[in-house]
């Protein structure tokens, strides 16, 4: 019964703080991820009060946080619309492994943490964080817009990437036999295929199988749907938001709309959690030390993150606005990134690692929502130079 009780009031105060906080956010026409970010700093190990009694709650709540982020957003496409832009969009990714994971392998050498831990400190710098992502291209209206099917291609083909990268990293790390790592990648690829065939032939019914009058029956119906094929895909090493992302897709028409509109309040809240729980997790006492290193990893990233988005939309036909937005848009790191120096901290690699990489997602996380809302004034004040430089030339 105390646990309860401290679970209860935990639980509480925290979800009261991040309202206000949200309407302090709201007041000033900003992202609140930021707030939610520092809210977990304070009430994490080191900050100004620890909370105990619900990390567990919390831990759960932002695994589900992140996949209802991904539900939502595979609910604005099509398997054949994503399909279609990933194969004009292949070269984008490459370009996005090289350019983003080439700095953390460099800053790893040079701080002279050997070669496997390069291998990991690559994997930090490089995959971007679906879930902020999703919030921000939801927040700012952007869903609809010509770049956003090109930043999404860009963010499933780094989660499966992920998927690949994995169990490969995990199996140098453990000194285990590469043969065992391939069964892992096989099974991965296959499940992903599966589940892309599932989601382009078999839609239809699974809409009409989840439609129904009662939202309380449809809410019941998708999030069981959409965590048991989370499950499934975290079973066979696939990222469980890639899972959700697929089960969105394969969903249209009426329950399509329904699903979203239903689910909406559920996803802002354990969104929140999850960006929460990201900061719960920091130790803001071990950043300080870091935080040269990691400034410069992020301006280093930050430019290189931005170049493959403003790259990738242009090649897709998007003008300057849209390849500004896709550039901006994909800055954060988040989850994938903690996870991946997660592992390589455990498996005993220099712990100056875990808090380089804990500074650096901070500083990407809490930048990532921010920067995107540079386009509009950057665009307008360069469509004010064009028209001044026109009424220019018209005068001469």
């Amino acid at each position: 019964m105390h646990g309860t009780v401290e679970l209860l009031l935990e639980l509480g105060i925290l979800v009261g703080a991040l309202g206000l906080l949200g309407a302090i956010a709201g007041k000033f026409g900003i992202s609140a991820i930021p707030f939610y970010l520092l809210a977990g700093l304070a009430f994490g190990h080191g900050g100004i009060y620890e909370m105990q009694a619900i990390t567990g709650f919390l831990d759960v709540g932002a695994e589900v946080g992140v996949v209802l982020l991904l539900f939502t957003l595979g609910l604005e496409y099509t398997p054949r619309e994503l399909l279609g832009t990933m194969k004009t969009s292949w070269l984008g990714a490459v370009v996005d492994l090289v350019l983003n994971a080439t700095p953390g392998v460099i800053c790893a050498l040079l701080l002279g943490w050997g070669p496997v831990a390069a291998v990991v400190f690559g994997g930090v710098t490089y995959v971007s964080s679906s879930g902020i992502i999703a919030k921000v291209l939801s927040d700012l209206g952007w869903l609809g817009n010509r770049e956003t099917p090109t930043v999404l291609s860009l963010l499933v083909a780094e989660d499966l990437i992920m998927a690949l990268y994995l169990p490969i990293v995990t199996t140098i790390l453990a000194g285990l036999a590469f043969a065992q790592a391939a069964v892992g990648l096989g099974v991965a690829l296959l499940a992903v295929a599966g589940a892309f065939l599932v989601a382009s032939r078999f839609g239809g019914l699974l809409s009409r199988f989840l439609s129904s009058a009662s939202d309380e029956i449809l809410l019941l119906k998708v999030m069981g749907i959409v965590l048991v094929v989370a499950g499934l895909a975290e079973q066979v090493h696939v990222s469980a938001a890639v899972g959700a992302f697929i089960v969105g897709m394969a969903l249209s028409g009426e329950v399509s709309r329904q699903a979203e509109e239903t689910l909406e309040p559920l996803k802002n809240l354990f969104a929140a959690i999850f960006f929460v729980n990201f900061g719960l997790e920091t130790d803001p006492t071990a950043l300080p030390p870091v935080l040269p290193i990691a400034i410069t990893l992020a301006v280093c990233t930050i430019a290189t993150k931005f170049a493959t988005g403003w790259w990738a939309a242009g090649r897709s036909g998007s003008m300057f606005t849209g390849k500004l937005r896709a550039g901006l848009v994909l800055l954060p790191r988040g989850e994938f990134s903690i996870v991946i120096a997660g592992l390589g901290v455990t498996a005993g690699l220099d712990p100056q690692l875990g808090s380089v990489a804990a500074a650096y997602v901070l500083i990407l996380a809490a930048l990532g929502p921010l920067a995107p809302r540079l386009a509009g004034p950057i665009v307008h004040k360069r469509r004010k130079k064009v028209r001044a430089r026109r009424l220019a030339a018209a005068e001469t």
